[in-house]
């Protein structure tokens, strides 16, 4: 009974759920067999997993005529680095950038598969698709996936300048195919310790420089609360004149708080 309650207990702790009382007419618990016991002991190893599967740092700055977008450079696999120098980016068009994370295979597939249909699209019809209509064909191949046998875990941010309008768009999605227009964004553990500071200096017609200045108010705070080394960011930022890197100093010691 003990190594039973204990077992309910760690299942309660990973999935958040209140402890589970154990009695001998409601739990079904105490009849079971060794196998049904593997089966619970499987499931604490993936929800640990799962529960550490996605460290990576994705975040999204909408500003008056630019979209920047930042993704860690550390590829994980839970609490182990795989890759200190990955790129979870793509350019889609001249004025569309994507950043993603999730499970390592599916990202590189669909992003990949989407950066191909986008310079398909392009080449057929001598124009390139805005950021909206991305955006939209994006959340309708996720959809698809989800209702599929073999659905892909990923979750993305996709900023472009429409090239028409010349105005910003940043959009926020996530691996259930849910698409939100935002003036600013995160994925991973980057939205438990940027969103307030976003929400608080974040202005729609703030310059170019405003916005860099605001994303490092945000790695300054990821190297001074996060408990993991992401290996620093890489920068991208979209202009009407197209994508382009920005230099960080991602060596910069940050005081402790």
């Amino acid at each position: 009974m003990a190594a039973k309650r204990r077992l309910t207990q760690q299942v309660a702790d990973l999935t958040g759920a209140p402890g589970v009382k154990l009695t001998a007419r409601s739990s079904s618990l105490n009849h079971y067999s060794p196998s049904s016991s593997l089966i619970i002991y499987l499931l604490v190893i993936f929800l640990f997993i799962s529960h550490t599967a996605n460290m990576e740092v994705l975040l999204g700055i909408a500003g008056k005529d630019f979209v920047i977008l930042a993704a860690s450079k550390a590829a994980m696999r839970g609490p182990t680095v795989l890759k200190a120098e990955d790129d979870k980016t793509r350019q889609l068009n001249k004025h569309t950038l994507m950043a993603f994370s999730g499970e390592s295979g599916d990202t590189v597939q669909f992003a990949e598969y989407i950066q191909a249909n986008a310079a398909l699209y392009s080449m057929r019809n001598d124009t390139e698709l805005s950021p909206s209509a991305v955006a939209n064909f994006v959340r309708g191949e996720l959809a698809r996936s989800l209702r599929s046998r073999s659905p892909y875990t990923v979750n993305l941010l996709l900023g472009g300048i429409d090239p028409v309008t010349e105005k910003p768009h940043l959009y926020w999605v996530d691996y259930l195919a849910s698409l939100a227009p935002l003036p600013y964004a995160a994925h991973g553990y980057a939205q438990y310790y940027c969103l307030s500071i976003l929400d608080k200096h974040h202005h729609p017609d703030c310059t170019l420089e405003e916005g860099l200045a605001l994303l490092t108010l945000c790695t300054d705070e990821l190297k001074r609360r996060l408990p993991i080394d992401y290996k620093g960011m890489l920068v991208k930022v979209v202009t009407k004149d197209g994508v382009q890197e920005i230099a960080v100093d991602n060596d910069k010691v940050v005081r402790s708080a």
